[in-house]
């Protein structure tokens, strides 16, 4: 079985985000889809999203409900959860791929600079910066991958694929943007 996750992160209300996902989710057919927060609403940090539509986004994510794996972004207020149909209110979330543990993330409350505890070969996945990552480090993989609806620092939108051989970031052109080999 080959496990493969579409990961993705700060969807942020964006019709075009979850169209993106949609599409993504179609090229590649992952198993199931990893969702590090952010979805529905763009915060007050954030831009209003051009095409800022959080019901048809809710409409979009609640099709893949049962492929969806969520956690609570600094964006996410109970009043999402009341309209989605895959639970995204926990603060982390974590799973083993092969003998590694990867542990799930918005990264407000774990994240690069404050890490859960980990071996050197897990995996911690999180979003929250919108900027893509792929970092070897002592404590741990440290894997970003971008946002698919408001990217920064120059960055284009962005989502990735995780699966036992790889992590690919991908654009949402679907081109290969930074790839590590697990």
């Amino acid at each position: 079985m080959k496990e493969t996750y579409l990961v993705i992160s700060d969807i942020h209300g964006a019709l075009s985000g979850a169209e993106a996902m949609e599409k993504a989710y179609e090229i590649h057919k992952p198993d199931q889809i990893l969702c590090l927060g952010d979805i529905l609403y763009h915060g007050p940090r954030n831009d209003l999203p051009e095409d800022y539509n959080p019901k048809a986004v809710i409409e979009i994510m609640n099709k893949y409900a049962e492929k969806i794996i969520a956690v609570r972004g600094n964006c996410e207020a109970e009043v999402d959860q009341m309209v989605l149909d895959f639970p995204c209110m926990s603060d982390y979330n974590e799973f083993l791929l092969n003998d590694r543990k990867v542990f799930m993330s918005h990264g407000h409350i774990y994240s690069p600079e404050k890490l859960p505890k980990l071996r050197e070969k897990d995996i911690f996945l999180s979003g929250h910066t919108h900027i893509p990552m792929i970092e070897l480090t002592p404590a741990g993989i440290l894997l970003n991958p971008g946002s698919i609806s408001l990217p920064k620092g120059g960055h284009p939108r962005t989502y990735a694929i995780l699966n036992r051989e790889s992590f690919t970031i991908y654009t949402i052109e679907n081109k290969a943007y930074k790839t590590l080999m697990l």
